[in-house]
């Protein structure tokens, strides 16, 4: 088995993917309250014996591509090509310089590899070379004429889907692009096809049902309702939080920098929005608090911007399985008004969730100038969040493996 350091992925994400239907490029939807490209890099970025992931995309999707992953830890994109076949070119010839032992090409429609599949992709690449993943064929299969007329029924026993990660030897499945490059040779749909047809032998491991390709509406429609059918552990936190006035120009709420007269006393940049959203999704979580994950007495977090805490719980939930469903968060302050700020708050809280917007809501009363609020001296701020977590025969047995 190779260590760790001699295996990177390339993950394939420069396609339109016309046949999804409209709303852009499929690997950017959203499916479950996460990206596809997200879920499809997450599982290769968090695995102990992937080194390095190399993303390909088109030029055009820079932007989209950097909101569509958030802070999974990846390198840099680089650009594809007009095909598939030139797009994977592209990402061998990114890695030249660290030339790793093996190297593993998927699909980013394909946001369901696992552990299990990735290790053996691994394997089979180490002991054969070239190899890919293949499921066995259910179905009768029919060969057809250009009339639609059947003309065989291929013997299905011999038959299997074959899906991504396709494993080989980097510098073997290199060079076999190269000489396709050279050739003119553009019309290969898969790498194992052009290793095959530069004279590699091409084995195959065990595949993964649920590791199919999203390629039409149906699929996704499909996948969104497995994933709702899965994500039935519904559970809700509350969070609250408060902070002094102190010297200043400027307050942070919910993200937003608000001119006032005062400003915060606090460790942190003080947003006691976010902070009581923070503990609203720890809570439901039922993972401490954010004093417990970011304590005051931790010289890092000096005035340290709270969107870096409130993409961390975010993080904390999927890497549970979970997607957060709904945020609330109420401010309680007699000045700065919030009401014409609430839909540029409500804004900010969804870019740093990656959240549609439809999914949060600021909200703001006065104390009616009662309380430490109401005399102006501070603002306080209470939270919700409500979040789904996958189904466990033993809930309790499920929250310590993903702890």
């Amino acid at each position: 088995m190779p260590t760790s350091n001699r295996t990177a992925v390339i993950i394939v994400a420069a396609g339109r993917g016309l046949r999804a239907g409209p709303g852009g490029p499929k690997q950017y939807r959203t499916l479950g309250g996460r990206s596809v490209i997200s879920r499809a890099m997450a599982a290769f970025c968090g695995h102990p014996e992937v080194a390095a992931v190399q993303p390909v995309v088109n030029p055009d999707d820079i932007a989209i591509f950097n909101q569509a992953v958030g802070n999974i830890r990846a390198l840099p994109p680089v650009n594809g090509g007009a095909t598939r076949q030139a797009s994977v070119r592209a990402g061998l010839e990114a890695l030249v310089a660290t030339a790793p032992d093996i190297v593993l090409i998927h699909d980013a429609a394909r946001p369901f590899a696992n552990d299990a599949l990735i290790a053996r992709a691994i394997e089979a690449a180490a002991t054969t070379g070239a190899a890919v993943p293949v499921i066995p064929v259910t179905d009768t299969i029919k060969q057809v004429d250009a009339d639609g007329h059947v003309d065989a029924t291929p013997e299905r026993a011999r038959l299997r889907i074959a899906q991504t990660p396709q494993a080989f030897r980097y510098d073997v499945i290199l060079e076999a692009h190269r000489r396709a490059a050279r050739e003119g040779r553009d019309d290969f749909t898969d790498d194992a096809a052009l290793a095959e047809w530069a004279g590699l032998t091409v084995a195959t491991f065990e595949g993964d049902p649920a590791n199919m390709k999203l390629t039409t509406p149906e699929d996704f429609a499909r996948e969104e309702a497995r994933l709702g059918a899965t994500l039935g552990d519904i559970r809700t936190g509350t969070g609250y939080d408060v902070h002094a006035f102190g010297d200043g120009d400027h307050l942070m709420l919910c993200g937003v920098r608000v001119p006032h007269n005062r400003g915060f006393l606090a460790h942190s940049d003080g947003d006691v929005g976010l902070h009581a959203l923070v503990d609203a999704i720890l809570g439901a979580l039922a993972d401490g608090d954010i004093g417990s994950h970011f304590p005051p007495s931790d010289p890092q977090w000096k005035g340290a911007a709270s969107d870096k805490f409130l993409v961390y719980a975010m993080e904390r939930v999927k890497a549970r399985g979970g997607r957060v469903a709904h945020l609330e968060v109420t401010m309680i302050c007699e000045r700065p008004k919030i009401g014409p700020l609430r839909d540029t708050m409500r804004a900010r809280i969804a870019e740093i969730t990656g959240l549609p917007l439809s999914r949060v809501a600021v909200k703001a009363t006065t104390s009616e100038r009662l309380g430490f609020t109401g005399r102006e001296e501070g603002i306080a701020a209470t939270a919700s969040a409500t979040i789904r977590l996958p189904w466990d025969d033993d809930g309790e047995a499920a929250d310590k493996r993903s702890a």
